[in-house]
């Protein structure tokens, strides 16, 4: 073996073997979030396991989770690749959330019933566990399933299956923004509880008022997010 190569070698970041996975998602995580790694780039298993020194096994896991936090697709036939974000698609997306899901929520609030609440109370105490636990996979599917059983009651079945869409369209946005901090997930769980508490309480408007806030500050912090990873 050559000097250069072993010099390579031993150049090449190591991990422990139990964090493997989670310790080659943080490192590809952060060159991702500081524009090292630009939106589209193709995300080679062999060449990442030679990077890191490690084996395609936790790679492919590492992926999977970035994948979860809506930071890499996984393109049939082409492997994975740094998310493409879109601002504008952001602003588009959210703020037509903004605008409809206040709207079924002031009708949907005054009619759930105990059995409804006991059921989001279920998934806010899952929601809480899985953002503690770091399992941003399930982030989307949990924050999703909050905001349809809020708005279920609205007897609008045509406006709920837009939102049901659009829901769907920025699940992997959803991902992300918990994902960028510590802060993120903090806001989010102490908003959807306060969310559902004033939904008890007969609050409606307020609760409207608050889920429209909820909705702008997630895209603007995304916006932010996109905008400095972009910038020079």
């Amino acid at each position: 073996m050559s000097s250069t190569v072993t010099a390579a070698k031993a150049a090449a970041p190591r991990f422990a073997v139990t964090t493997v996975a989670e310790q080659a998602a943080d490192a590809l995580r952060r060159k991702i979030m500081s524009g090292d790694l630009p939106e589209g780039f193709q995300l080679r298993q062999d060449a990442l396991a030679a990077e890191f020194g490690i084996s395609r096994i936790p790679v492919r896991e590492a992926l999977v989770q970035l994948e979860g936090e809506g930071l890499v697709r996984i393109v049939p036939h082409k492997g994975a690749v740094v998310s493409e974000l879109s601002v504008g698609e952001i602003n588009e997306l959210f703020m037509l959330r903004g605008l409809l899901e206040p709207l079924l929520l002031k009708k949907s609030a005054p009619k759930l019933t105990p059995a409804d609440f006991a059921e989001i109370d279920a998934i806010l105490a899952e929601y809480k566990q899985e953002l503690h636990a770091q399992h941003p996979t399930r982030w989307g599917e949990l924050n999703t399933r909050l905001h349809d059983l809020l708005m279920s009651r609205a007897e609008q079945p045509r406006t709920l299956a837009i939102v049901a869409g659009l829901l769907q369209q920025t699940d992997r946005y959803t991902r992300l923004q918990l994902s960028l901090s510590v802060e993120s997930c903090r806001r989010a769980e102490e908003e959807h509880a306060e969310l559902v508490r004033l939904c008890k309480v007969g609050e409606v408007r307020a609760a409207a008022s608050l889920l429209k806030r909820h909705i702008d500050h997630a895209a603007a912090e995304l916006e932010r997010f996109i905008v400095s990873r972009r910038r020079p």
